[in-house]
C-alpha cells in the first residue's frame, strides 16, 4: 500500500527534525513495515524539495551500496541514490567538526565530473565515459538520521541514501586511457591501512554505477546534469570516525584526498 501524500511529508519532517536536533529516530520501516523503495524515494524527494526551497542547490548526485562490502555491511542487495547539495561540501585536507554530524562513517570514491547530461533509460558505460569531463578523488561522509544505523534499504533511501558530506579532492584526471576497473585504492585511518581495493569493487566498474544512476533517476524524471559530479559508490566499506581521526584515500592514478575530524 502506497504512502499518502501526508504520510510522505510526515516522514520527511521526521528525518529533517532528526538532523536539525541531532536526535536520530527509529527505523521508518519499524512503523511502516511495507515501506517500498518507491515510497522511500518519494520521502527523499520531499526532503529535497524543502532543502531547495530554503535556497540550497544540487551540485552532485550519489550512488550508494554499489560494492559488496557496503551491501554486506547493511544487508541489502541493490544500489540506491541520493543528492549532494552545495552546503555538504568539504575542502580537501580540511578540519571538520564531528559535532556537526550524528553517527558518521567515511568511504573512498572516484567522483565523475560531467560535461554533458546523462538522461536514462538505456545509458551505457560508454555513454558515461563520453559525458565525463574528468574524475577526481573524494571521500563521502555518510551519516544516518536513523538511530544506531538500523536501516533497511527503504530507510536509507528515504534518508537521502545516508549521505551527509563530501570531501572534494584535488586535480582533474582525464578519463582517456584511465583503467577504472583496475584503479587501485589504499584507504588509511590515522596513518594505518584499513582497506585496499580496485575499481572493480564498484559494480564491476565505477562508470557502471553512474550509468545505473542515470537509468534509475530517469524513472523519476531526473537526469545527471553537465556541471554536476557523480559519486559512484565506495571501493571499500565505510569506517566510523570520531574527533581526532584523520582519513586518507590514495588512488593510484586519480590522486589523494584527506580530511581530519576535530
Amino acid at each position: 500500500m502506497s504512502l499518502s501524500r501526508d504520510q510522505v511529508h510526515e516522514l520527511a519532517k521526521r528525518l529533517m527534525d532528526a538532523e536539525a536536533n541531532f536526535a536520530p529516530v527509529g527505523p521508518l520501516t519499524a512503523e511502516f513495515t511495507d515501506l517500498s523503495p518507491d515510497d522511500a524515494y518519494k520521502v527523499q524527494l520531499a526532503v529535497l524539495d524543502k532543502r531547495l526551497a530554503s535556497g540550497r542547490r544540487i551540485v552532485a548526485k550519489k550512488v550508494g551500496l554499489t560494492s559488496k562490502a557496503m551491501q554486506d555491511m547493511f544487508k541489502v542487495d541493490t544500489p540506491d541514490y541520493g543528492m549532494i547539495l552545495d552546503d555538504m561540501l568539504i575542502e580537501n585536507e580540511a578540519e571538520y567538526e564531528v559535532s556537526k554530524l550524528l553517527q558518521p562513517r567515511v568511504e573512498p570514491e572516484v567522483a565523475f565530473m560531467l560535461k554533458s547530461d546523462l538522461k536514462g533509460p538505456n545509458v551505457t558505460v560508454e555513454d558515461v565515459l563520453a559525458a565525463t569531463d574528468y574524475v577526481f578523488p573524494s571521500l563521502e561522509v555518510i551519516d544516518s538520521r536513523i538511530k544506531d544505523w538500523k536501516i533497511t534499504l527503504s530507510d536509507t533511501i528515504a534518508d537521502n541514501a545516508s549521505s551527509a558530506r563530501v570531501v572534494v579532492g584535488p586535480g582533474k584526471v582525464s578519463i582517456n586511457g584511465l583503467d577504472l576497473v583496475n584503479e587501485e585504492l589504499i584507504f588509511e585511518k590515522n596513518g594505518e591501512e584499513i582497506g585496499r581495493a580496485k575499481g572493480e569493487a564498484v559494480l564491476g566498474n565505477p562508470a557502471a554505477a553512474v550509468a545505473w544512476a542515470a537509468n534509475k533517476l530517469s524513472e523519476y524524471g531526473i537526469s545527471l546534469l553537465a556541471g554536476e559530479f557523480v559519486m559512484p559508490g565506495a571501493f571499500v566499506g565505510a569506517t566510523p570516525v570520531q574527533a581526532g581521526d584523520v582519513i586518507k584515500a590514495t588512488f593510484a592514478k586519480v590522486g589523494t584526498v584527506s580530511v581530519k575530524f576535530v
